[in-house]
Order: structure tokens, then C-alpha cells, then sequence
């Protein structure tokens, strides 16, 4: 016990024997500097340095643009590169997802690949039973007034029974004042019929969109294909109300009539009929006037 409490007592001095540190002139042996230390001071001393050494070099590592240069750590203009290719990446993945799906319902429908949906229509009929008793089927004025202009406008049956001599008969898409008729020698394989902005075009028969896009020279256009090989195609329209895939009834508005595209001079309707792949003159087939 003793033997080490000597030990611990040799330990203490030798921690704190003062020593002197003296800083002389080389020349003169003059005294410049002193200092009184003991060993533990220098141990103190040292590793309170130490501690300031590692915080700073942190610091500076973390917190200011030093470590870019440091191996393993990226600059931050790079990493804002990453990020901004990394947005514009998923974005692509995004557009090209909806143009594979537009292009695959583009194909089905060339290919006459669509779906039908079989129901029973005895279930939906018992689903939808109203006590027509309590309804009041009087028309009303709005009505009556809607009729009698649908009346005006169709002046020709949208198709004929099956027992008539004429299987198909077009409906006319707009009417108006022609203002520039079909000219095959010119390659103006069209009529232009001048109507007010916004004024409905509707479909020519039954069929389906396989066409409505904006283009530059001629705006929105809807291209429908018929029966019989029959397309009839709509130009320089304000806005399309269809989309490619839709099926359409004869005389089911399609569009808005606008002044849209560069080859455009007015609001009106760029109206043109293809049989079989040939183009037709559709005023043989269709008053607009």
C-alpha cells in the first residue's frame, strides 16, 4: 500500500515540477522570454489545442466551400446539375409513358382492334324503373323551341331504314355561304363554307376519331372515319370537343368552327370528303347552303 502510494506521489511531482522555459539571444546568450511550465500543463495545453484543431477543420469542411476540394465530396453546382437532370429524366419517363399508351390506341384503332362491352340490358332496364306517374312528361317551352330548331337543321335523314334504295346518306356538317369550292386541277380537295366563330360542327355520319390534334398550318382538325371507306376530315376549328377513339353519331357536334392555322383567312369550315382513299367532292353529296 505504501509502495504505491509512492508511486502515485512520484507520479504527481513529476506531473507538476515546474520547468523553465527561456527563449536567449544566439549571439548575446540574452534573455528574451520565459516560461514557467510543469508537464501537466503541457498536456493540457496540448490537448486543448488538438480539440480546436479538429472543430475548425470540421468547420471549414463542413460549412464552406473547402471540402469541394476534398476527395469524396461533390461541388454543389454538380449536385444541382443531378437534380435538375434527375426532374427532366422523370418528366421524359412521364411523356413517353402517354405517347407508347396514345400511339398503342392509335394502332388498335387502324387495326380495327377495339373492345367491345357485353351487358345484360334486361338488368340495366329493371335497375332504372321510375313510377312514370308521378313524372310530368310536359315538354317545356325550352324544349319545344330546341326541337323545332333541330327540325330546321335536319334537312335530311341521317340514314335511311334498310328497305330503302338509299343505304347512306350524309349529314351536312355546318351550314353557310361557300366560299371556295372543291378544285381537284388546284389540289383544294375541300369546300370552305363561311360560318361565324364558334358556330357547332357536327359529323357527317356514324364513325369514329381517329384524328384530332393541332397542327400549324391548319389548327385543330378531327378526321373521322366512316363506313363504306368514307373519311371525312374537319379543319381550322376553334376547339375539338372529341378525342382520338371516340365513337360519334351522325350529327353529334364535334367542334367549335374558328379561324385557327396559317393557311387560315376567316373563321370557317375546311370541310373534305375521301372515298376509298380517293378524295370526293361533297357537295354532290351534301347541301350547305
Amino acid at each position: 500500500m505504501k509502495r504505491k502510494n509512492n508511486k502515485e506521489k512520484k507520479i504527481a511531482k513529476k506531473l507538476l515540477h515546474k520547468y523553465r522555459l527561456v527563449i536567449l539571444n544566439e549571439d548575446t546568450f540574452e534573455e528574451r522570454l520565459s516560461f514557467k511550465l510543469t508537464r501537466l500543463n503541457v498536456f493540457v495545453l496540448l490537448a486543448i489545442s488538438s480539440i480546436l484543431l479538429i472543430t475548425a477543420t470540421t468547420f471549414f469542411i463542413a460549412f464552406t466551400p473547402l471540402k469541394e476540394y476534398i476527395p469524396g465530396y461533390s461541388s454543389t453546382a454538380l449536385k444541382k446539375k443531378a437534380t435538375i437532370l434527375n426532374h427532366k429524366t422523370d418528366s421524359l419517363e412521364k411523356v413517353i409513358a402517354v405517347n407508347e399508351v396514345y400511339f398503342s390506341s392509335i394502332k388498335k384503332v387502324l387495326h380495327g382492334e377495339l373492345s367491345s362491352v357485353n351487358f345484360n340490358r334486361d338488368s340495366i332496364v329493371e335497375a332504372a324503373k321510375l313510377d312514370i306517374s308521378e313524372m310530368d312528361l310536359a315538354p317545356t317551352k325550352e324544349d319545344s323551341l330546341l326541337r323545332e330548331k333541330v327540325d330546321k337543321e335536319d334537312k335530311y335523314n341521317l340514314f335511311e331504314s334498310a328497305t330503302s334504295n338509299a343505304s347512306f346518306v350524309l349529314f351536312p356538317p355546318v351550314n353557310g355561304t361557300i366560299t371556295e369550292n372543291y378544285n381537284a386541277k388546284e389540289k383544294h380537295y375541300a369546300v370552305d363554307v363561311a360560318v361565324a366563330k364558334n358556330t357547332p360542327i357536327k359529323t357527317t355520319a356514324d364513325g369514329i376519331v381517329i384524328f384530332a390534334e393541332w397542327t400549324t398550318k391548319t389548327g385543330h382538325v378531327i378526321i373521322i372515319e366512316h363506313s363504306h371507306g368514307l373519311i371525312s376530315v374537319y379543319k381550322h376549328n376553334a376547339s375539338i370537343n372529341k378525342e382520338q377513339g371516340d365513337l360519334v353519331k351522325a350529327g353529334e357536334v364535334i367542334a367549335m368552327s374558328g379561324n385557327t392555322g396559317e393557311l387560315s383567312t376567316g373563321p370557317h369550315l375546311h370541310f373534305e370528303l375521301w372515298s376509298d382513299g380517293y378524295p370526293i367532292n361533297p357537295t354532290n353529296f351534301i347541301d350547305f347552303e
